[in-house]
């Protein structure tokens, strides 16, 4: 009879792909212990990151009248009075109903949740610190899957009440009447959004010349057309090298000499895999050049019986796409005939005001490819949901290819954005052209409509003329 310490699977870090992994281990039988360190399961998916800032959103669309703007042409303003507290209400149900999601997932699968902080003592074994003592535990099988940090420059004084990173943002006391957001990738970007929407004065700082470099060209601008009609101000190509707090504020000095003042710094510049206290290299493992623990295509490192998924392991660290790496590892570790691969097709979602989402390829991927291509846009302006919902600067935008209409990828801004993307992952998934979207039918009216005059766009600008909507 096998010891009470030694399970099949150790997964260390209860966040969406440990969670995953162990339920997909459990399922086919296998003993599983998940580590978590934290007070609360979830990781940063549903405490700090994806799963509050998303919620967020929701709040400031509501607080700040935004949508109705649109639709009423009522200016609201926010209550004097409103408070973090009061606006972070509904952030704190969806979190604690995430939580117990999880703890009953847990249980279900007859997972054993193992309080305290993990550190290997070898390729086998992972003592775990916690209230009651230290616990040897010996896997087969181990999965890392600890999430990341934000990263925060040894120049910079954080001090989580007037500089803080994304981890510590939500926990301000008050709404600041001014924001720096330092960092113009996707949590910067979300966040300055979000607060700009309420009526904050935000001010975008980043190193690069645009904001969202992976995103196709037209959407990123865009994206920075509708911010700045809210209001926000972008100092691109620059960063900051000093960084002072005063009474009022926070003084910033930019590179170039410039200075900005403002209430309050987010710095989202980028986020480390959360390896520290491990002892990874007990294990015979290390993080590569990038500070991520490398992995192959199994998401098996260097050490066989160890694997990792996640945000611990580096881009495109989302969520979504976390859950399947952590199903893949233990599939692949154990032998289940099941989930053999992640899709080649990701789709990136990005949830700012107005949301972006994206698959395939943009302009600028295929002219690196040298891939021949055309391209058809359908603007919500044009569509009838588009004008009932209020959003009328929405774009649907398709790439595929001259020779013979395959799509190559889709993009779009605006509402429901990254709920329409699945219609045109199908589509690309399946190796089909854009004919597919006109030989639909879609619900009238619906956003979803976009996808069929996009085509029709397409068509008439591969024939060089306008094709007339049918």
């Amino acid at each position: 009879m096998a010891s009470s310490e030694d399970f099949d699977l150790i997964v260390i870090g209860c966040g969406p792909a440990g969670e995953k992994a162990g339920a997909q281990a459990a399922y086919f039988g296998k003993r599983v212990a998940v580590i978590e360190g934290a007070e609360h399961v979830g990781g940063s998916c549903i405490n700090t990151g994806t799963v509050p800032s998303k919620t967020l959103r929701e709040s400031a669309l509501y607080f700040s009248g935004l949508k109705q703007r649109g639709l009423y042409g009522i200016d609201y303003s926010l209550k004097e009075n409103l408070t973090v507290h009061d606006f972070m209400h509904h952030e704190r149900e969806v979190v604690e109903m995430e939580r117990q999601r999880v703890l009953k997932n847990l249980a279900l699968h007859h997972i054993e949740l193992v309080r305290g902080r993990a550190s290997f003592e070898d390729a086998h074994i992972v003592s775990v610190s916690g209230a009651n003592g230290i616990r040897r535990l010996r896997g087969e099988v181990i999965l890392v899957s600890t999430g990341s940090r934000p990263h925060r420059p040894a120049e910079i004084a954080f001090d989580d009440v007037r500089v803080f990173d994304s981890d510590t943002f939500l926990r301000m006391d008050r709404i600041p009447h001014s924001l720096a957001v330092i960092g113009g990738g996707v949590i910067g970007c979300e966040y300055a959004s979000i607060f700009v929407a309420l009526g904050v004065e935000v001010t975008l700082v980043d190193g690069r010349g645009r904001l969202l470099p992976f995103l196709d060209a037209e959407i990123s601008e865009r994206l920075r057309v509708r911010l700045a009609a809210l209001g926000m101000q972008f100092w691109f190509n620059e960063r900051p090298v000093k960084v002072q707090t005063t009474a009022s504020g926070v003084h910033l000095v930019m590179k170039s000499g410039k200075t900005l003042e403002t209430e309050s710094v987010l710095f989202a510049a980028g986020r480390r895999a959360a390896v520290g206290g491990l002892s990874l290299e007990k294990a015979g493992l290390g993080v590569n050049e990038h500070g991520y623990i490398s992995v192959d295509e199994n998401y098996r490192t260097a050490v066989p019986n160890i694997y990792a998924a996640g945000d611990v392991i580096g881009f495109p660290a989302l969520a979504s796409t976390s859950m399947e790496q952590g199903r893949v590892a233990v599939c692949h570790a154990f032998g289940f005939k099941y989930k053999q691969r992640v899709a080649s097709m990701l789709p990136m979602g990005v949830y700012t005001i107005p949301e972006i989402s994206a698959a395939g390829e943009t302009e600028e991927s295929c002219k690196e490819k040298m891939i021949d291509f055309c391209v058809g846009r359908a603007l919500y302006a044009n569509n009838a949901r588009g004008h009932i919902i209020g959003d009328t600067a929405g774009m649907l935008k398709l790439i595929f290819a001259r020779a013979d209409k395959k799509l190559l990828g889709v993009s779009i801004i605006g509402e429901s954005a990254t709920e329409l993307i699945h219609i045109g992952m199908m589509v690309l998934d399946h190796n089909e052209t854009i004919d597919e979207f006109i030989e639909q039918v879609f619900n009238y009216p619906t956003l979803s409509e976009t996808y069929k005059y996009a085509a029709y766009e397409g068509l008439g600008n591969l024939a060089g003329h306008k094709v007339r909507e049918g």
